[in-house]
């Protein structure tokens, strides 16, 4: 089906599912409940979790599938969201154009980037492509901010203002970035007993591009292309030795990726249109590199899982603070409580990334495969502990028969 043999059709389908229904799986807990701080289906966080599960997918490509890690990918990031909010700025707010300019613009950004940083390998291209981020986040925050030619905005960030041009945009239309008339923000509560769950057409639009996405990952790991990359990541000295040009191919997994951070980009100003320097920093490169090694650097899947629990912490545990503790361990006498709670603090509210960072040793200690090998893990215990207790019902069943 689609080209797929029927595993990676299985997990194609897993993933349409837990993107179609996760309005609902991402809130388990009734809305009036004390536990109701834990969901996570509100459509902002929901955008957020497809939209960097689209971006961790496409630094997947050049990272776990070619074995090139990048430093730098948060600028074509940026460079998307820029290229989207200036579409918005001269044409209109329909989402298309921005997306699809953000994609271009973004690829053309990498194929000059590239070009450069590929001539090295290892930690070389690693500090070279960490050197062009910083270079772009410099130029965003402050060059390219210079009155005669404001192409960033500097600080303060790109944004639309009623005194664009917005050639094709109508009265008509919302005020805001839509969908040929259907607005990102459009939500529709649906409420069933304690529950409320809110579909937003925002959301659904980035899970599209983020399927659509994840098909065509599919596609490329299995595909020649795909096999090729895979023989440079395991040695690419080996491969050159056989006469083979390796440099086409990783300059191709380059753009490729680099597109699909664009992407990302795009649909970030398109939920939200506003883009800053800020997204192209460092840190936002090194949270990709967290994403997919947490996941599961070179899976299919990996990569969504790992940026979907990054984005949890952040916005969830995040919002954890001491009086929320106290209601935690209310139940309890007032110094031990307030025990509990000294001892859990640091771990929560502005203190996530320390969590955080216990996860990632912990994962990359006792699952270098990522979310992924605990997974396959499990499912290799529940399945060999059921097949264990069937062959024993056998054994145990086996001299009744033979009388």
């Amino acid at each position: 089906m689609l080209g797929l043999n029927s595993k990676d059709f299985r997990l194609f389908l897993v993933v349409i599912g837990l993107t179609l229904f996760a309005p609902v799986l991402l809130n388990p807990f009734p809305t009036e409940s004390g536990l109701a701080q834990f969901n996570a289906g509100y459509p902002d966080l929901m955008q957020r979790f497809v939209i960097f599960g689209i971006f961790a997918i496409g630094f997947n490509i050049l990272f776990g599938l070619t074995g090139y890690l990048s430093f730098g990918h948060a600028a074509f990031l940026g460079v998307g969201s820029y290229a989207a909010v200036w579409m918005f700025k001269l044409l209109s707010y329909n989402v298309l154009p921005a997306i699809a300019l953000s994609v271009i613009v973004a690829a053309i950004f990498s194929l000059a980037i590239g070009f450069v940083s590929l001539r090295r390998s290892g930690i070389y291209f690693s500090i070279l492509t960490l050197a062009f981020a910083q270079m772009s986040f410099a130029l965003a925050y402050s060059v390219l901010s210079n009155p005669k030619f404001n192409l960033t905005n500097g600080e303060t960030g790109l944004q639309v203002y009623n005194d664009d041009p917005q050639i094709f945009h109508s009265d008509r239309l919302p005020d805001l970035p839509h969908l040929f008339g259907l607005s990102m923000r459009a939500s529709t509560d649906i409420a069933l007993g304690p529950w409320t769950f809110t579909l937003n057409a925002g959301y659904y639009l980035s899970a599209v591009f983020m399927v659509a996405a994840f098909y065509i990952a599919i596609r490329l790991f299995r595909s020649p292309f795909g096999m090729m990359l895979r023989a440079i990541k395991t040695n690419q000295t080996r491969l050159n030795y056989t006469g083979l040009n390796s440099r086409p191919y990783t300059l191709a997994a380059f753009v490729i990726s680099g597109a699909y951070a664009g992407l990302a980009g795009g649909l970030l100003a398109a939920m939200d249109p506003l883009a800053g320097a800020e997204r192209m920093q460092w840190t936002a490169s090194g949270e990709v590199v967290l994403m997919t090694i947490l996941g599961g650097a070179g899976t299919l899947i990996g990569p969504i899982l790992g940026s979907g629990l990054i984005k949890y912490f952040e916005n969830i545990f995040s919002k954890i603070n001491d009086d929320v503790l106290h209601s935690w361990f209310a139940f309890m006498p007032d110094g031990l409580e307030d025990a509990m709670v000294f001892i859990v603090h640091p771990f929560v509210g502005k203190g996530w990334h320390l969590t955080l960072g216990i996860v990632f040793m912990l994962v990359v200690i006792f699952l270098p495969g990522g979310l992924v090998e605990g997974g396959q893990r499990l499912w290799r215990w529940i399945t060999g502990a059921n097949r264990k207790k069937s062959d024993d019902q056998d054994t145990k069943h086996a001299p009744h028969a033979a009388e």
